[in-house]
């Protein structure tokens, strides 16, 4: 059976007849996981493992864990920095702060991969507007070409222990200060100015370290009156014909506010996927997922399937010795400093 355009998420940590039966649908093809997934490192790869056995090939399996607020698992796995602590490090000192992007992936990375996870959806290109409170010090930087160095390093870090590199929100959530998550952000600046916004996307695309697009749930007005998960011209003018784009492209969660006015859960989702987009996330929501996956159960893009077959993870290192490896001590024992001794910001 080959993976579905849909990926949803489950209740609890550990999978339930109900959880079995809907994930083996055909228009299933990923899941997602959140903290209340998670008691523990072993729990977790056993859960993966649970997930992984139901398909073949299996389906992926991802989670939102790219360091900072926005980590979901916590004890046992090492607390990541805000990307923004890794943006002031660069402003310190560029080669220490492109050294601690690299380590920050290769150290996600690994533990995820140690737990059998396939996809972090990190890095975040956002740019730090001083806008946003929902990207605010996610954002690794103001500077589009700060950003795409320290975020390529980031990249290569995930990729080196066999994690790909999934970029998020396109064209750029920065600049708006309403959160997508309860209400729909209109950003009303001029193209010129949404260059800046994409410029880590065109950098990172040409260096061929991203693997996977996210988009945001955001309508930028002067340009198409549709959000960008829904938009033909962002996804294939843009992200495809422009910047040349030939990998995996996400929609973010259609259970969002910022998407309620555009129809049905069954509709949203086929016009996502009409406008381009090879995979939809549905979450926190269980009757939204069973629509959309039933709205979807003959869907079929080969394409997609080819782009989406990319993104499983490769190598899986065993817990004990990463955690015995010098590599993760060094990492470890850095960030751990940067928690003990936060940083002092003196207003000139």
């Amino acid at each position: 059976m080959s993976l579905g355009p849909v990926m949803l998420d489950i209740d609890g940590v550990s999978l339930s007849p109900a959880d079995r039966e809907l994930l083996k649908e055909p228009a299933v093809g990923g899941v997602i996981l959140f903290s209340r997934n998670y008691e523990s490192a072993e729990q977790i790869a056993d859960l993966v493992s649970d997930i992984r056995a139901l398909r073949s090939p299996p389906l992926l399996i991802a989670v939102d864990h790219e360091g900072g607020r926005v980590q979901r698992f916590r004890d046992g796995f090492t607390a990541i920095p805000p990307m923004r602590r890794i943006g002031r490090e660069y402003d310190r000192d560029v080669d220490s702060g492109l050294g601690a992007a690299r380590q920050a992936g290769w150290m996600i990375g690994s533990e995820l991969r140690a737990a059998g996870i396939d996809l972090c959806f990190a890095p975040c290109l956002d740019l730090d507007w001083g806008v946003s409170e929902i990207i605010g010090n996610r954002a690794f930087h103001r500077k589009p070409d700060v950003v795409a160095e320290l975020a390529g390093e980031f990249s290569r870090g995930l990729r080196s222990v066999g994690m790909a590199a999934i970029g998020k929100h396109f064209p750029g959530h920065g600049a708006v200060h309403a959160d997508s998550h309860e209400k729909l952000p209109v950003d009303r600046r001029d193209y010129g100015l949404l260059l800046d916004d994409m410029r880590p996307y065109d950098r990172l695309i040409n260096s061929g370290v991203l693997a996977g697009v996210m988009l945001a749930h955001i309508v930028y007005e002067k340009i198409d009156e549709l959000p960008a998960g829904f938009s033909e011209y962002w996804i294939q003018r843009e992200l495809r014909d422009r910047l040349g784009f030939g990998g995996a492209v996400f929609c973010d969660d259609l259970s969002m506010k910022a998407t309620r006015d555009y129809g049905s859960m069954a509709e949203r989702s086929r016009r996502a996927l009409a406008a381009g987009c090879d995979m939809i996330l549905v979450c926190n929501d269980r009757d939204a997922a069973e629509q959309a996956v039933a709205a979807l159960r003959e869907y079929s893009n080969p394409l997609s399937l080819v782009r989406m077959a990319r993104l499983h993870g490769t190598g899986h290192p065993l817990r004990e010795t990463l955690l015995a490896s010098d590599e993760w001590h060094s990492i470890n024992a850095r960030f751990a400093r940067w928690s003990e001794r936060p940083e002092l910001h003196l207003d000139a």
